[in-house]
């Protein structure tokens, strides 16, 4: 159907006309507000998904989320969200959702279910462990040297480097600038060397 230049203005000035009598839609966006987030808390945070960062609003009622929707004020989305990020609804209210750590022993081939302290523990000795083995407080390099008649050579240096080559760390795109500044401070003085982020990977 092919509409005219004309045509075009005339829709659109009876558009703008029954705007202008007066009719009001705030009552019912405010009715309709209410029917779902009456009585729901809502929580600010961030989306876990890509590497954009955006701001969602969580409406959560007798500790079930029932409503995520765009951050108007967040500077990024400014209020939008991607279908992925519209559908955090799903992912919290999801019956196959773990709630819990799983834990299979080297060799194992079931999974078990294990508490948070114990996981953390864990964690936490197997990262000094591997640290404690492959810690290196000097390193040797190449380098090349002047000598007096004005000739370079190469010779064999030691470096002091206080660092290990086993363990890498990944940062999230869901972090703000403080926990990345914290993360990148507790790594650091790990003594890590591969520090990579998942916005730049």
């Amino acid at each position: 159907m092919g509409v005219s230049r004309r045509d075009f203005l005339k829709l659109s000035g009876g558009t703008v006309l029954v705007a202008s009598l007066g009719v009001n839609l705030d009552p019912a966006k405010a009715y309709a507000k209410d029917l779902r987030i009456k009585n729901a808390k809502v929580t600010t945070t961030v989306c876990p998904y890509c590497s954009v960062g955006c701001g969602i609003l969580v409406y959560a009622e007798n500790g079930k989320v029932i409503q995520v929707e765009g951050d108007p004020e967040h500077p990024i989305n400014e209020g939008t969200l991607c279908s992925k990020g519209s559908s955090l609804v799903q992912m919290a209210n999801n019956d196959t959702r773990l709630t819990k750590p799983m834990y299979r022993e080297p060799g194992g081939t079931a999974w078990k279910e294990v508490e948070w302290d114990w996981a953390l523990d864990r964690i936490a000795r197997l990262v000094k462990d591997a640290r404690d083995k492959s810690f290196k407080t000097v390193s040797k390099a190449k380098v090349k040297e002047k000598q007096p008649d004005g000739t370079e050579i190469e010779v064999e240096k030691e470096f002091v480097v206080n660092r290990t080559d086993a363990i890498a760390h990944i940062g999230s795109a869901a972090l703000d600038n403080e926990e990345c500044y914290l993360l990148q401070k507790l790594v650091r003085s790990w003594g890590l060397v591969y520090i990579e982020h998942q916005a730049r990977i």
